[in-house]
């Protein structure tokens, strides 16, 4: 596949998760539906135009190149047997977050009650079910997109909901890097699908710093937990003095 190929892959990938289609960008650059398609279907995109286009996805170019660098060949979901493999095996999941956020062999050993040899069969099973490609002197190539996500109501989304999410909500989110915001309103659908598509694009902000720090040693990076989240949804405290149930 060509470069500007991999390019028109990612920002279709890009435009799709914002929930942009071609009529909002030719609305947005004052060109024609057709003009649009015809640019994506020809991959005839001049730097200004990537621009403009990134400016619409609210990102730059070299964000888009590096995207769709680290994109190539890798997962945006894993299969279901991928993920039981990693609940099955807790050591398994543990190495396979921390090559996602770029840890080197050694730091692995530092950090963690896992001798060489363990870690280097590890390193083996993760190469196994392609989720790295193991390379000389137990370096290896990141096969999972850094937005990756969960197959709904699978082995991974399970854990997180089981395991994770009620501890980690439980904290009281007053140490100095925490942070903790709850809105609630009633909102139209076009405003719905501003916030998801404003949502999605902080996903992959948060993603792409993830990549930009995985150059630095692990001793000048922190492990965070970010969760967004957003439903339908009412308090109970609230319902309860409901008189009448509010039409759609």
């Amino acid at each position: 596949m060509s470069q500007i190929s991999q390019v028109s892959d990612t920002l279709k990938m890009l435009l799709k998760q914002q929930k942009l289609t071609y009529k909002d960008i030719a609305e947005k650059l004052d060109m024609s539906e057709a003009n649009i398609k015809r640019i994506f279907a020809q991959q005839s995109f001049t730097l200004q135009r990537l621009e403009e286009i990134c400016h619409l996805l609210q990102i730059s170019l070299s964000d888009l190149f590096t995207i769709t660098e680290k994109q190539q060949d890798q997962l945006t979901e894993l299969t279901l047997d991928q993920e039981q493999e990693l609940i099955d095996n807790p050591k398994l999941l543990l190495v396979a977050v921390c090559v996602r956020d770029a840890w080197q062999f050694d730091d692995i050993i530092d950090q963690y009650d896992i001798d060489k040899f363990e870690l280097i069969r590890l390193f083996a099973r993760l190469d196994k079910i392609k989720l790295i490609q193991l390379l000389p002197n137990n370096h290896y190539k990141l096969l999972i997109a850094q937005d990756f996500r969960w197959i709904k109501n699978g082995p991974l989304e399970r854990f997180m909901e089981q395991e994770v999410l009620h501890r980690f909500m439980a904290s009281k989110f007053d140490e100095e890097d925490s942070f903790r915001f709850y809105l609630r309103g009633r909102y139209s659908n076009s405003s719905i699908e501003i916030i998801q598509r404003k949502l999605n694009q902080l996903t992959k902000e948060a993603a792409i710093l993830n990549q930009e720090d995985s150059a630095l040693p692990i001793s000048k990076r922190k492990h965070m937990g970010l969760l967004f989240a957003m439903r339908a949804w009412e308090p109970t405290l609230f319902e309860q003095f409901r008189r009448n149930k509010l039409k759609d």
